[in-house]
């Protein structure tokens, strides 16, 4: 009901919203309860018990398209929860309250399940199971989602399609013709806010001089 009222005053009617926020709480119950990459994977099953861990939303107006869970994720039940979440949180020059508000912001990765790590440590890459069956049932879902957070390149695979470039380094540096090009919702491409990445960030100054600015500016006109 508290996203109802939420969405009264915006572009859907309570009774539509009431309808809406229903079926994605029934459909992500759904989500929820997903074995695929157990019971019928695409190559080796998952090596360890399903968890699968998402915040989407009916009324929020941001989403983060985020890659898959890490291994604090998959203890925790709750997406971000490790340093992952500090750097990203501090990009979006957010609190922790207003992160995990679903009225303001939905958190959907490509692979809803932590996919265990490689010989070096390193994680996997999202299943492939995943964003088939699910992603595009539940992006129906989000209506009203007009900004969307594509992080690694495996989200802007799926929500950028011909408009990503052939490395992350390109796309990121491309972020204000895609930007400009969006059709629907806004589309911003960032880097994955791992520890990993710090050697990038600092190779690449004019992502915290001119983007982080432009995305700390759209994500506060929408959450006010």
């Amino acid at each position: 009901m508290h996203q109802c009222v939420a969405l009264a005053s915006g572009d859907l009617q309570p009774d539509e919203c009431r309808r809406l926020s229903v079926e994605l709480d029934s459909f992500a119950a759904t989500v929820r309860a997903c074995r695929i990459c157990v019971e019928n994977p695409v190559g080796k099953p998952l090596p360890h018990e399903p968890r699968p861990v998402l915040r989407p939303s009916s009324s929020a107006r941001i989403l983060i398209a985020s890659q898959a869970p890490g291994t604090k994720v998959h203890l925790s039940g709750m997406p971000f929860t490790d340093a992952s979440g500090d750097r990203l949180r501090n990009w979006l020059d957010v609190t922790r309250d207003e992160f995990y508000d679903t009225e303001k912001f939905a958190i959907v990765p490509m692979g809803f399940c932590f996919p265990g790590q490689d010989a070096k440590g390193g994680d996997l890459p999202p299943r492939r199971e995943c964003a088939p069956a699910w992603r595009t049932p539940l992006m129906a879902l989000m209506p009203r989602i007009d900004l969307v957070l594509t992080i690694g390149i495996y989200a802007q695979s799926w929500h950028m399609g011909a408009a990503r470039r052939p490395s992350l380094t390109e796309t990121v540096m491309d972020w204000r013709a895609i930007w400009e090009n969006s059709v629907g919702a806004k589309v911003l491409p960032l880097p994955h806010p791992s520890w990993r990445n710090t050697g990038w960030l600092k190779q690449n100054p004019w992502f915290e001089m001119d983007l982080l600015p432009f995305l700390r500016s759209e994500i506060r006109y929408r959450i006010g």
